[in-house]
Parts: C-alpha cells; structure tokens; sequence
C-alpha cells in the first residue's frame, strides 16, 4: 500500500527543468557533501559561439599554414564536419566514430565517408585504443578547427599539393603546432576581448547559481589554463552585470589560479606566484598558496593544503575530459562534473524524431518475432531435408511457401525501417549523429563521461535547478536480458 504525501497548499511545487537543462548522474553525488567546487573557464564557466570562435581559430591556423607555401587561401571551416567524440586515425588519415568497445562505426577519410569495402577491409578487426599514439582523441570544443584543417589537409596531401608534409601523422602534428602557436601569440584572445559580445554567450542565470553555491558554505575556486589579462577580461565581461550591486566576479571565488598549467597542475608541483595588481604583477609565494587571492600556476596539492580538504570533499568542473576530468580523477580522486553544451541540440533533436523512434522501436519488435519465426521454418526443412530430429508436422512444400512468406515480411520492413534508421542516425549532425551514440552502442566518448565524470550537464547554470542541496543517484545499469525495446538496433544495421 503506497502512502501518499500532499503538499502543504501554502507550498510551490517547483516545476522540473526541462531535460536539456538536466544534470545526468554515472555515480551516486551528493552535493551537500561537497565543500568546495572548482571550475575551469574556457567553455565551462565561459560558453563561445562555438560556430564563431572555431571560425576565427581556424582562420588563425589557416593563416599560419599559409606561410608554408601550401595552397589554402580556398579553404572554409566546415562546423559539420567534426564533432566532439570522435578520433584522428594518423597513420591512414581518416576520421572515425567508435563505439564503447573501440570499435569503428563510421569513417571518413578526409571530408569524404570512406567506401564500404574499405571501410571493412581496415576496421572490421580492429580496435580503437586511446592509449595508441596513432589516434586522437577529439575531446573538447577546441578540436573542432584543428581537426576540420587537419580533414581538408588530408585531401591535399593525398593531391600531391603539400610540400614538406610527409604523411598523415607529420601532417597533424604541424597542424597541432600552428593553431598552439596562434593561441600562444594571443591575437584571437585579442580579438575576442575587444568584442566578446561577438564570441561569447552570457548566461544571466550562471552567476546566481554560483551565488547559491557560496551561500550555501562551498568553497569556490577558479581554475583556468588562461592567463590573468584574458580571466578578467572575460569573467567580467560574463559575470558582472549579472551580481549584486558593489560586487565582481572575483568575490564569488575564494582562490583564483590563472595560467594553471592543466593538466601536469594535477601531478606537478610547480612553482606559484601571487598576483600582486590588476596589470598582472607577479610575487613569488615559495610557503605555497597561504590565503584566498589570485594566483598563477601553482599545483592542486597546494589547493587542498590551503583548503584543509582532499579527494571526494572537492568537485571539479571543466568541460575537457583529459585535462580537467580524467586527470583529476585518478590523480586526487577529487569527484568530478563534465559540461557538454552539445547536449542540448542531441535532447532537443531526439524529442523532435521521438515519435519516429517509437516506431521504429515498434518496427524492430515486428521484425525480431519474425526473424524468429524465420529461423525455426528454415531449420524444420533443414531437418526434413537431412532426415534426422523429430519428423516436421508440415510438408516441405508447405514449409518453403512458410518461409517464402516469412522472407517478403521481412523485406517490406526493412523497406520501412532503412528511411528511419538513416534519419536516427543522422540527428543533429548529418555525418556522425548524436554526441553520445554509435549505432545501436554508446559511443566511445559517452564511455569516456561514464568512467570519469560522475555527473554531467550542458552547462553550469544547470546547478540552479538542482540546488547545492541536491543528491544525484546514478541509474539502475541496464543489461542486455533486461526488458527494453531495441529502438536503435536498426541503425546499428545501417552503419
């Protein structure tokens, strides 16, 4: 008998956030046990107009790659082309989508798929290992120039029109050291700093979440890879108008590391410097990080030191996998939350096709009774035809009509499904699909966001709707003799 709790009428049912905006759980978290939250800056704290910044990064690179002499003054950024998730092959040049086991569902070499019986002839045995020096892993937004270049390169080399490139992994790793150079020579943070309206989207809900946290007794830290010039200028630019009169950006942190050197910040003790002034002015502070401020470099052990806190009393969130996630966990056990903006374009595309996946979910059920019924008429003839097991009640003409039958049922659903499972596979992005699925499987780096991060979101404002009291319970695992309708298994079929 379930005992049923009516809200007090003096009391506001809070209404749900839409799913988009939904904080999704790999591990049990309960944020009343956190007691300090660290967040890194660039597309965690701060969201570019992806589609704008990795144009002008791009630009940068293809800029740098002109001094080569290399014929590129035709190239575009391409913002289909790549999405995050998926791996550099360098040692053939292609561009893949794995599953969770490593094993490749899709394959472009360069900006073309590659054909069918190439695509067998190299992947069907073959597993993706990260640990191998040959793949890349594409695992944050900042791949997606470098990566667009890299595909559209590949085509030139294969041309004969790239000097000096000398094969598919000489040719990445020159990408991989221009677009570092042109980040490092500062002019497109120049740029972005003298007209962030252009590349930044504010979030006007993110400070008050931040505001929630604090009250609520977190410790808050900043994070960040970006020197001190570049922090303020776009923390202000974010954070400012949003705050309480007579209030920065800079007193929602109680420490600010700048130029952090992620991610040798999580296993190298490096040296520390206190940031004296606003123009940047560094002291040394040789005793480590001794009270709350703006300091650059530095190393997290010192964190926890000066926070008197360590492993799961610390949350950490960034938006890199590797660098902010990954490391962090096997390094300090400090619990972890991934930002993944691109989840709310893959929710909002799969709620658009969700009537179509309920047919085709209905379509595939249809279509496993019938393969099973298929199965058992072929193997009542095979018996009839070698004269063993029990003897078929039907004739062995009745049974080829059966199975004749059984063969046109099934081919007319599969004319049905193909035009579904093309389109489900083909969501949000028309080459690749969704972010976190390959086929019918997870995809390689939704294996990544289980392993290492414990929770994640679209974006950090989505704490607002869950509040620093919340506690996060990770799902019942599915397993496959669970009960669930097979919606995806046909894409699996079509890729």
């Amino acid at each position: 008998m379930s005992v049923s709790h009516p809200m007090s009428s003096q009391i506001r049912a809070h209404p749900r956030p839409p799913r988009e905006r939904g904080v999704f759980c790999n591990r049990t978290l309960n944020l009343r046990a956190i007691r300090a939250v660290g967040y890194d800056m660039d597309y965690t704290l701060i969201h570019y107009r992806i589609e704008e910044w990795e144009r002008r990064a791009y630009e940068h690179l293809r800029h740098k790659l002109l001094a080569l002499g290399w014929p590129l003054a035709h190239l575009e950024f391409d913002p289909q082309l790549v999405i995050r998730g998926l791996i550099l092959d360098l040692e053939r040049g292609n561009i893949l989508k794995a599953n969770r086991f490593g094993y490749v569902k899709r394959a472009y070499h360069g900006t073309r798929p590659l054909p069918f019986e190439k695509f067998r002839q190299i992947y069907s045995r073959e597993m993706v290992s990260l640990g191998d020096e040959r793949y890349v892993f594409l695992n944050t937004l900042f791949s997606l120039s470098e990566a667009c270049m890299y595909a559209q390169l590949v085509e030139l080399l294969d041309a004969g029109e790239l000097q000096g490139a000398l094969g598919y992994g000489d040719l990445y790793r020159l990408v991989r050291t221009s677009i570092d150079e042109a980040h490092m020579e500062g002019e497109l943070k120049a740029e972005i700093t003298a007209d962030p309206d252009r590349f930044v989207e504010r979030d006007p809900e993110l400070p008050l979440a931040l505001l929630d946290q604090r009250h609520a007794g977190k410790k808050l830290l900043l994070i960040t890879n970006s020197e001190w010039d570049y922090t303020r200028a776009m923390m202000s630019y974010a954070f400012d108008q949003f705050l309480p009169a007579d209030t920065q950006w800079r007193d929602l942190f109680d420490l600010v590391l700048v130029s952090a050197r992620k991610p040798s910040f999580f296993w190298e003790r490096g040296p520390v410097f206190d940031v004296a002034n606003e123009t940047g002015l560094l002291t040394p502070s040789p005793k480590g990080i001794l009270h709350s401020g703006i300091y650059w470099g530095g190393h997290a052990g010192m964190v926890e030191e000066y926070l008197g806190l360590s492993g799961d009393e610390i949350l950490y969130v960034g938006d890199h996998i590797y660098t902010d996630v990954h490391v962090s966990k096997n390094v300090f056990r400090w619990r972890t939350a991934l930002v993944l903006r691109e989840l709310e374009s893959d929710l909002g595309a799969a709620e658009v096709f969700e009537e179509h996946y309920d047919r085709l979910a209905e379509l595939m059920q249809q279509k496993e009774e019938l393969e099973f019924q298929h199965s058992q008429v072929r193997v009542e003839l095979q018996r009839r035809r070698g004269k063993y097991g029990p003897a078929p009640q039907a004739s062995g003409r009745s049974l080829d009509k059966r199975l004749t039958a059984l063969r046109d049922d099934l081919q007319a659903l599969d004319e049905e499904i193909a035009p579904l499972a093309v389109a489900a596979g083909k969501l949000s992005n028309s080459r690749w699909g969704l972010l976190m699925r390959a086929g019918n499987d997870k995809s390689l780096l939704a294996r990544q966001v289980e392993r290492y991060a414990d929770i994640y979101t679209s974006r950090v404002s989505n704490f607002l709707y869950e509040t620093p009291f919340a506690y996060f319970r990770s799902p019942r695992g599915p397993l496959p003799h669970d009960p669930e309708l097979a919606a995806g298994a046909a894409e699996e079929e079509q890729s």
